[in-house]
């Protein structure tokens, strides 16, 4: 099977897992505990590179055009105006950036090496932290639209009280979870990904060679 078919069926399969994802929450205030943050950063991590970001997209495109998959089950661009709109485009945001301090998955490699594990840790933490950023100043902007600053506190500090605050341990038990999740996972797919290009410079190198023989 041809490597960019291979890329199309995990990104796909990525993006699914992505959306199942939609399902798993649990209310708390405003803003649920969501599973699809995580999901969309550990994709990223394990596609690496400038593939990182093709499961959110297709994700957020998804729910963008009317399939119910984002958190909770819904869907279309009233989520994408709503307080927690913000943090559709910062899951996006946060899977490129994770992908791309990642790096693509070695072939050769099949245990991480330090500066492997240094850079998957970095990537998720990296993309965790990014993917508030929108989030954030949405839901800022949304709490002083409607009033719900309390008198005497900035919006800031209200959004970080509301949206950010209450769900670091649940982020970092998720990226506790998603750190040897990644580097487990990463040289599986390396094999199945990336394996064409090492096969062609084999080959390419059997060829110099068999031509170095027949000179002599």
């Amino acid at each position: 099977m041809k490597k960019s078919v291979l890329i199309s069926v995990f990104a796909a399969l990525f993006a699914a897992v992505i959306c199942v994802g939609c399902f798993m929450r649990i209310p708390l205030g405003p803003v649920p505990i969501v599973l699809q943050n995580m999901l969309c950063i550990l994709t990223g991590v394990l596609l690496g590179g400038y593939l990182g970001g093709i499961p959110t997209a297709i994700f957020l495109l998804a729910g963008l055009i009317g399939l119910p998959v984002y958190s909770g089950g819904t869907s279309g661009l009233a989520v994408w105006m709503g307080p927690t709109g913000g943090f559709l485009p910062g899951y996006l945001l946060g899977a490129i950036v994770a992908g791309f301090i990642a790096g693509k998955p070695s072939v050769t490699q099949k245990k991480p090496d330090a500066i492997t594990i240094i850079r998957v840790v970095a990537a998720i933490f990296a993309g965790m932290i990014i993917l508030y950023i929108p989030g954030v100043i949405r839901f800022a902007f949304w709490g002083l639209e409607k009033g719900k600053v309390p008198a005497g506190s900035s919006a800031l500090r209200y959004t970080m009280g509301a949206c950010v605050i209450p769900f670091l341990p649940g982020d970092l038990v998720k990226i506790i979870i998603a750190i040897p999740v990644a580097l487990a996972v990463r040289p599986v797919l390396a094999q199945y990904l990336f394996t064409e290009k090492k096969t062609a410079k084999t080959t390419e190198t059997a060829e110099v060679s068999e031509e170095n023989t027949d000179k002599q």
